[in-house]
C-alpha cells in the first residue's frame, strides 16, 4: 500500500503545467501570492505535484542501464523506439525524441518544485521547512538528472521559468549547478527528519545520502565520506537480511530503503502518454516477450542483460538469479513459452519485471506498482567505501563496507588495499545494482566508460546532447554539447 499517493492534482496541473512542446512547461494562466499558497493545504498540493515528476524517471533508469555495457536495447526490432536503438549503438544525436522527454519531464518537475519556492514566503505554518525541505531536494534530484545527462543547463532558482524567458536564461555551468544541488540538500538534510508521516516522503537519510552522491560525482572524497559514514552510522537502515526478496512488490520500503519512487496501479494511462501513468513503465518495457507461465507477465523485451554482465558474478554470489533472469532455463524448468525479441541474449532484468498480480487495472504493462529502488543502503555502503579508498582516506574503513554487502551475497572478504581495492568496489558496484540505472554514469564519472562501452567516444558521449529543438526553441542562444 502506497502512503503516499502520487496521483496528479487537476487544479496544480492547470496552474503549473501545458501540453507545450517548450521545456519550460508554460503557465496556462497567471499565478501569484492572491490566488495560492494561502494555506498549509495548498503548499501539500502543490508538493504532492512536484512528487509526481519522479514517475517520469523510469526512461532514465532503463536508458541508464542501455546506455552502459550491462544491456543492450532489444524490443522487437531495429527500429523499435528508435531513441533507445541510437542510445545503445552510441549513435545518438540532437533529434532523440527519449532525451528529449528526459529534457523535457526533468524540466517540468524542476518547475513545479521551483512554483513552491517562489512563494516559499507567502504563509507561514508549523511544518513549513520540512515542506521546504522536500520541495528542495526534489529539486536537486531533478536538476542532478539534468547535470548528469546534460552537463550545463538552463537554471533557474526560486522561480518558475516562464514562457519567453528562456530567450535570456543560458546555460549554467554545471559546477554552478552542483553548488546548488548541494546547498538544497544540505538545507533538506538539516530540516527532515529520518522518519516521515507518510512512507515515500523524502527523509533526511536519503537527503543525506544523494548528497553524498553528489560530492562523489564531483570527487569531493572526503565530504562524500563524512556525509555517507553520518547515514551509515546514525540514520536507520541496514542491509536487507534476504536480496531475493528485495525487489517484490510486497517489500517495498523496506528497512534497505533510502528513498524510492512510489509507483500504484490506481491510474491508467497510453503510449502517447507514458509520463501520465501513475505505475512503473520500465516494467513492461523490460518484461519477457509473448511470455506465457507461471510468475512473470508478458513485456517487450527491451533493456536485455548481456553474456559479459551475467560472468561478471562471482560463482556462488547468491544475488545472480535474483538480478538476472535465465529464460532458457527458467522455460524448461516451469514448461513456459516465450517469443525471441531483438537483441535476445537470453536473459531479462528480473529485478524490474512484471510479476502476475501486481497489476489488475488497465495495461498491466503501464500500471505496474512495483517501486523504483533509487538509493539503497547497499548503495550507500558502496559510495562510502569508494570515497574512503579514492580519497586515500581509509582503506580498512572502506574494506568493512564493502564486506558487508558482500558478505550477505554469500562471498569472501575482500581484503586488498589501493587501487585493486577500488577495482573490487567497482565490480561490487556492477553486481550489486546491475538493472538499476547506475552503470552508465558510474562508468562516466570514474573514466573508464571509453574501454567499457562499445561506440563510446572520449570528450563527447560523456554527456548526452541537447534536444535541437530546444536550442531553436530559445532562440538559438544555447551552444551545442561538444562533438554533436
Amino acid at each position: 500500500m502506497k502512503n503516499l499517493k502520487i496521483n496528479k492534482i487537476l487544479i496544480i496541473l492547470l496552474l503549473i503545467t501545458s501540453c507545450s512542446d517548450d521545456f519550460v512547461n508554460v503557465d496556462s494562466q497567471d499565478v501569484n501570492s492572491e490566488t495560492f499558497f494561502n494555506t498549509e493545504a495548498d503548499y501539500q498540493d502543490a508538493l504532492i505535484a512536484a512528487y509526481d515528476g519522479l514517475q517520469s524517471t523510469y526512461v532514465n533508469v532503463m536508458l541508464g542501464e542501455i546506455a552502459s555495457d550491462n544491456t543492450l536495447c532489444g524490443g522487437e526490432s531495429a527500429t523499435d523506439v528508435i531513441g533507445f536503438q541510437e542510445i545503445d549503438d552510441m549513435i545518438h544525436t540532437p533529434v532523440n525524441a527519449n532525451l528529449r522527454d528526459i529534457w523535457n519531464w526533468m524540466y517540468g518537475a524542476v518547475n513545479r518544485a521551483n512554483f513552491i519556492l517562489e512563494f516559499q514566503d507567502k504563509t507561514d505554518f508549523p511544518n513549513k521547512n520540512n515542506v521546504l525541505g522536500q520541495a528542495r531536494f526534489l529539486r536537486a534530484y531533478y536538476n542532478f538528472e539534468l547535470v548528469k545527462w546534460f552537463g550545463d543547463i538552463p537554471l533557474a532558482i526560486d522561480k518558475r521559468i516562464q514562457f519567453g524567458e528562456q530567450f535570456s536564461i543560458d546555460r549554467t555551468p554545471k559546477a554552478e549547478v552542483y553548488a546548488l544541488i548541494e546547498e538544497d540538500l544540505i538545507f533538506a538534510a538539516a530540516n527532515l527528519p529520518y522518519t516521515q508521516s507518510q512512507t515515500g516522503r523524502v527523509t533526511k537519510g536519503a537527503a543525506q545520502s544523494l548528497l553524498g552522491k553528489v560530492y562523489l560525482f564531483q570527487d569531493k572524497f572526503s565530504d562524500a565520506a563524512t556525509i555517507l559514514e553520518d547515514v551509515i552510522n546514525n540514520g536507520p537502515y541496514d542491509l536487507l537480511a534476504d536480496y531475493s526478496t528485495m525487489f517484490e512488490n510486497d517489500n517495498e520500503n523496506n528497512i534497505e530503503s533510502v528513498f524510492e519512487v512510489q509507483y500504484t496501479d490506481k491510474e491508467g494511462a497510453d503510449f502517447e502518454c507514458l509520463q501520465c501513468s501513475e505505475g512503473n513503465v520500465a516494467v513492461g518495457f523490460n518484461g519477457i516477450r509473448n511470455y506465457n507461465g507461471p510468475v512473470f507477465e508478458s513485456g517487450f523485451s527491451f533493456n536485455v542483460p548481456t553474456q559479459e554482465v551475467v560472468d561478471a558474478f562471482e560463482a556462488g554470489d547468491n544475488r545472480l538469479e535474483t538480478a538476472i533472469l535465465d529464460i532458457d532455463a527458467w522455460a524448461t524448468a516451469e514448461n513456459a513459452t516465450f517469443a525471441v525479441g531483438y537483441e535476445h541474449t537470453g536473459y531479462y532484468n528480473r529485478k524490474y519485471i512484471a510479476r502476475k498480480g501486481d497489476s489488475n487495472i488497465g495495461d498491466a504493462n503501464l500500471t505496474n506498482p512495483n517501486n523504483y529502488r533509487a538509493i539503497r543502503f547497499a548503495d550507500v555502503l558502496l559510495m562510502a567505501a569508494e570515497a574512503l579508498n579514492r580519497g586515500g582516506i581509509s582503506d580498512t574503513r572502506a574494506q568493512g563496507y564493502l564486506n558487508r554487502v558482500r558478505t550477505r551475497a554469500m562471498l569472501p572478504d575482500v581484503n586488498t588495499t589501493g587501487a585493486n581495492l577500488t577495482n573490487a568496489i567497482y565490480h561490487e558496484r556492477r553486481v550489486e545494482l546491475v538493472g538499476e540505472g547506475h552503470r552508465f554514469f558510474d562508468l562516466v564519472r570514474t573514466g573508464r566508460a571509453a574501454q567499457e562501452i562499445d561506440g563510446f567516444v572520449a570528450g563527447k558521449h560523456e554527456v548526452f546532447p541537447i534536444p535541437s529543438i530546444e536550442i531553436q526553441l530559445a532562440g538559438n542562444i544555447w551552444a551545442q554539447n561538444p562533438g554533436y
